[in-house]
């Protein structure tokens, strides 16, 4: 059975950038399961599984613009540092807005905080080492839901 929309598939699988760092992967954890067909992947990914089957080993290079995105300037601005009630900031440092978008802190000054509101990834490469442990048939509920449900999955 190959990898199309409305098929559940269980991957293994190692990112990594273009220097050869590992930024994530699922060694030594559960597959990663997902419906294809549905968004639940970044585009380059799902365009590279596609007729895939069980026991398959591949890799996928993603570019930014079937990734994460390219980096937005405008997703990127100087804050007062007040802004964060005077608590210490550091560069790297994650927080939520009001709006529930992430920001990841890029420089501190003495009066203004730098942060970015693109996603970690955003701009960069993906270079992805797969390995298809399982495709089977979405059942009508998963379908209906757009998501895995079961081993893997969602639970309702």
């Amino acid at each position: 059975m190959q990898i199309s929309k409305h098929k559940v598939a269980g991957i293994h699988y190692t990112l990594r950038d273009n220097d050869g760092n590992i930024l994530d992967s699922s060694e030594g954890r559960d597959p990663l399961y997902y419906l294809h067909g549905e968004g639940n992947l970044i585009p380059g990914m799902e365009n590279g599984l596609v007729g895939k089957s069980t026991g398959d080993k591949f890799q996928i290079k993603v570019s930014p613009e079937e990734g994460y995105g390219v980096t937005d300037p405008q997703m990127i601005q100087a804050v007062p540092k007040t802004a964060f009630g005077g608590q210490p900031i550091e560069v790297g440092m994650q927080f939520q807005t009001n709006q529930g978008q992430v920001v990841t802190v890029t420089q501190v000054g003495d009066n203004e905080v730098t942060i970015d509101a693109n996603h970690p990834l955003a701009g960069q490469e993906l270079n992805f080492d797969v390995e298809v442990i399982e495709v089977r048939d979405a059942t009508q509920e998963e379908v209906m839901h757009k998501h895995v449900h079961g081993p893997g999955g969602h639970h309702h």
